[in-house]
């Protein structure tokens, strides 16, 4: 196994214990492959690895899937569900497409601005975390469409790299009325799709930039990003429900610090 090939690795592991959680997997990528010289064609690895990450969440939640599948027609309330996380990933999905060229070339390639936005957000994470919300929602097949949508809004903060697509939906759907645990459900549910058309639409953009040993290495950061996913899925609502978000806020802000730190010692 070559050097490339165990970045790969090490990469998909960040990406599978990130994803979820609300600190940004993408500047956590991006971040440690900078520092490790990893570089991707078209910066394509940070976006095709999430396959693994998909797959995770597509295992562990197979079972409700598969009846919220076999039910639509006949479940009025299924199909609003449907809806509802259509209609928030609408957003994403218009802005990522006509917007994809700048966000891959330019915002993915400032490390600094990545380190400042990770620690920004960390900080109002934790503002967050210590309002005294009163919930109005805790069921996220109850959320209304006016809801979705505007927490689909806020998903399109995460395409500048460290606000996190995780911690924007989660943090907009807790200051809307959602309780903390169907609002990292409702972001888990989200993710499928928009992670899924970033993927798509990335490797329809650059397949033909990719070499064999980017594809290798691409496949063991998959299953790196898989098993790590798995874990993290299973563990994170009943986590979030106890502890609330604050010990990601202060992670945030940690590697966001240090990643000033390094790039202020490399000049």
């Amino acid at each position: 196994m070559n050097e490339t090939t165990i970045a790969g690795a090490m990469l998909g592991l960040i990406e599978g214990l990130t994803e979820f959680i609300p600190v940004s997997s993408t500047a956590h990528l991006l971040l440690a492959g900078h520092f490790m010289g990893f570089k991707s064609p078209g910066n394509s690895f940070e976006v095709l690895v999430q396959l693994g990450a998909i797959l995770a969440i597509l295992s562990v939640y197979f079972s409700r899937l598969w009846i919220l599948a076999t039910s639509l027609p006949s479940s009025a309330k299924a199909r609003h569900f449907v809806g509802a996380i259509l209609l928030a990933f609408l957003p994403a999905a218009v802005i990522g497409a006509l917007a994809h060229g700048f966000i891959k070339s330019v915002l993915f390639e400032s490390t600094a601005l990545i380190c400042w936005v990770l620690i920004g957000g960390g900080v109002i994470l934790l503002v967050i975390d210590r309002m005294k919300l009163k919930p109005k929602y805790t069921n996220v097949m109850d959320y209304p469409l006016s809801l979705a949508f505007k927490i689909g809004l806020c998903q399109c903060l995460a395409m500048v790299p460290g606000t996190s697509r995780s911690g924007a939906t989660i943090a907009g759907a807790l200051l809307m009325g959602a309780d903390k645990r169907s609002a990292a459900e409702f972001s888990f549910f989200l993710a499928m799709p928009t992670m899924a058309g970033a993927f798509t639409l990335d490797l329809y953009r650059n397949y033909d930039k990719l070499a064999q040993d980017d594809v290798v290495t691409i496949i063991v950061g998959f299953v790196m990003a898989f098993i790590a996913g798995v874990v993290v899925v299973r563990w994170l609502l009943d986590f979030v429900s106890r502890h609330g978000f604050a010990l990601f806020g202060w992670w945030r802000i940690v590697v966001g610090s240090l990643g000033l730190i390094g790039l202020w010692l490399m000049g």
